[in-house]
């Protein structure tokens, strides 16, 4: 399975105090990726590092390497990167003041598109991507903050699909939804590891278990354990990543 993004020996500071340490870490290509650990233990501060926005908070610094298609994504316009790498925030924030066809073009217009077919295309590819194109076709003028915290969610997703990202990043998308719109992000994360690679930052382990494949596990900022989803809950192989889950600490 070919790998689509990787740390090496990555660790990230905020001023001198070190958020994660030394980190070594494999995506493979169209799979989805969770990383579960207690709070504080460097799982944001880890997936804001791989579209290069750790560095955006002042006096936020990293070393090591972080690899895109082989290429270190630090020697390359951090623009550029973000476009390749998208990324899908813990709270839905669509832009208040655009309707759900602006929120969605948003990214596109950014770039320089401005033919209205093809923004048009894309506004449609990407909410029918993101599960959402039924519930909002009627009402594209409609203003994107009005819509439920599940669908405001799909819409933030929608929008980071319109740039036809290589990877999206995911941190904690559905820890302010109601179950029924959980599911439907679940859903969508299955869907989407057909065409993309996927890292999910979550603090539910339930949730890890049935959408990822794959499962890294993070303690005080270090890199635990990664294994196949299924073998890392059944049968980790560090004591530590065992007793998180089965509820010793954490």
């Amino acid at each position: 399975m070919p790998t689509k993004l990787e740390t090496v020996q990555l660790s990230a500071f905020y001023a001198k105090k070190e958020a994660i340490h030394e980190v070594s870490l494999a995506f493979p290509e169209k799979t989805v990726t969770a990383i579960i650990g207690p709070s504080g233990c460097g799982k944001s501060t880890l997936i804001r590092c791989l579209n290069r926005m750790h560095e955006v908070t002042p006096k936020a610094t990293t070393t090591g390497e972080i690899r895109l298609d082989g290429e270190e994504i630090h020697a390359l316009d951090p623009v550029s990167v973000r476009r390749r790498i998208g990324m899908v925030f813990q709270k839905a924030n669509p832009f208040p003041t655009m309707s759900v066809y602006q929120n969605v073009s948003a990214g596109l217009r950014l770039n320089g598109v401005r033919h209205r077919k093809e923004l048009d295309a894309a506004v449609v590819r990407s909410l029918k991507q993101a599960a959402l194109w039924d519930e909002v076709k009627d009402n594209l003028d409609g203003p994107g903050i009005r819509l439920s915290g599940g669908q405001q969610q799909r819409l933030c997703i929608a929008r980071a699909l319109a740039v036809e990202p290589e990877v999206i990043l995911m941190d904690e998308p559905c820890s302010a939804l109601d179950p029924i719109a959980t599911a439907k992000i679940e859903d969508l994360i299955f869907d989407l590891r057909q065409n993309y690679t996927v890292v999910i930052v979550t603090h539910n382990m339930q949730q890890a278990a049935r959408v990822a494949e794959f499962t890294a596990f993070m303690y005080l900022g270090k890199l635990i354990e990664i294994d196949r989803t299924q073998k890392l809950f059944e049968n980790p192989a560090e004591k530590l990543t065992e007793g998180y889950i089965t509820g010793r600490f954490g």
